[in-house]
């Protein structure tokens, strides 16, 4: 019986800090900030992603500097980051 691999695939999402609401813990990008892979303003993030990146002026971060829902990505201390720096949100879904 041959092996079936599972669908994967990316959906990503661009804004900068610039885009975020909220100071300190509360700092928050709201997904319709967001552009997506096509350049269209976005609606909402993926509902059940396998996992997620962020990345931070083209770093990747690791898993505490952030938490997501299909409506916000928030990022702890965000607004202390100059307001032109870039973020992508990679969401890997299947």
């Amino acid at each position: 019986m041959p092996i079936t691999k599972p669908f994967m695939a990316a959906r990503r999402f661009s804004a900068t800090i610039a885009d975020g609401t909220g100071v300190g813990a509360a700092f928050n990008i709201l997904a319709t900030a967001t552009t997506n892979d096509a350049g269209t303003a976005a609606t909402a993030f993926p509902t059940a992603p396998a996992y997620y990146n962020l990345f931070i002026n083209g770093q990747i971060q690791t898993a505490d500097t952030s938490t997501v829902t299909t409506t916000a990505i928030t990022i702890p201390d965000g607004d202390t980051l100059d307001p032109g720096t870039p973020i992508v949100i990679e969401f890997v879904v299947n």
